[in-house]
């Protein structure tokens, strides 16, 4: 079994309330963190005191979308809608009132944004004109987390009714449904080959899922305490990490779902309230995590194979 090394390397502080989510820049020593307080903030790894903020908006923020190719930062703003930022100049160019519900998540593929709301709808938003090209409502219950396989074309969508639904990427249609956990799905991550859906819930359980074979379970894991609220994948696609509101982080070897390091308070110094997202960066295998309270942590990952 592979040994890891965690370093706690720094924690930044700044935001006034709980911190949601963060985003990756074209730049690998920087990311963007966004929070209850409505702030968006750009930090560098070099530089944990000197955040810069990017934007302020009225409402809570869940969700932020880079987008590399035109260095344009997509953030969902609670009852609200999107702006879109251009990060060349920090300036918003433009904004899209497409819901007065919560925004929970955000991804970017095709030129287009796929955007999963409170009210259960998913909305399909064309990148350069900015308007809302379709919506798709598969639930009354909230659309909650979204992932992208590029390679077969499919869009995973994790719904509060503990259902993930697959949704054609190009044709914005329905191709499969199945009841996965027995609580809301808080988060979908395809693995780097495309070929296994991770996916974590309230109901603490991680669970594999065959793409090829129509999305047929392949291996489940009790992994926390408590609701699994977000997984990234190792740069590599070798490991990933999972973040829970018990507070934890835990690092999984991909191959067969073996707990190999957690991370906690009581360890390494971690979190003292849920940690609500996390971040696999490649720069020097840094993992960055972010909390209720109200701060982020960076971690340093060694593995000795």
């Amino acid at each position: 079994m592979p040994k890891i090394i965690v370093n706690k390397v720094g924690t930044f502080g700044g935001h006034s309330d709980c911190v949601y989510t963060l985003e990756k820049d074209n730049n690998p020593k920087c990311f963007y963190s966004a929070a209850g307080d409505g702030m968006v903030v750009k930090w560098n790894l070099d530089e944990p005191d000197q955040g810069k903020l990017i934007a302020k908006v009225n409402n809570s923020v869940y969700a932020l979308c880079h987008i590399p190719s035109l260095n344009y930062l997509v953030i969902g703003h609670n009852y609200d809608g999107i702006h879109l930022i251009d990060l060349s100049t920090n300036q918003e160019i433009k904004s899209l009132g497409i819901t007065k519900e919560a925004i929970y998540d955000i991804k970017a593929a095709n030129n287009y944004l796929y955007i999963a709301c409170g009210d259960g709808q998913v909305h399909l938003v064309d990148l350069f004109t900015f308007q809302l090209v379709e919506s798709i409502n598969l639930s009354t219950k909230s659309a909650r987390c979204l992932d992208v396989n590029q390679e077969q074309g499919h869009l995973a969508v994790g719904y509060s009714d503990n259902h993930i639904r697959i949704i054609d990427l190009y044709k914005f249609k329905e191709l499969n449904t199945f009841e996965a956990h027995t609580n809301s799905v808080f988060t979908v991550k395809y693995s780097m080959d495309g070929n296994f859906l991770l996916s974590g819930s309230r109901d603490a359980k991680l669970k594999e899922w065959d793409v090829k074979g129509n999305y047929m379970p392949v291996n489940q894991v009790p992994a926390h305490l408590f609701a699994i609220n977000n997984i990234d994948t190792s740069p590599d696609g070798t490991y990933f990490a999972s973040c829970s509101m018990d507070k934890s982080i835990k690092i999984w070897q991909s191959e067969d779902l073996q707990l190999l390091k957690v991370i906690d308070k009581g360890r390494y110094a971690g979190h003292g309230t849920s940690v609500n997202k996390i971040l696999w960066l490649k720069q020097d295998n840094k993992l960055i995590s972010c909390s209720d309270d109200r701060s982020i942590s960076i971690w340093e990952l060694q593995m000795d194979k």
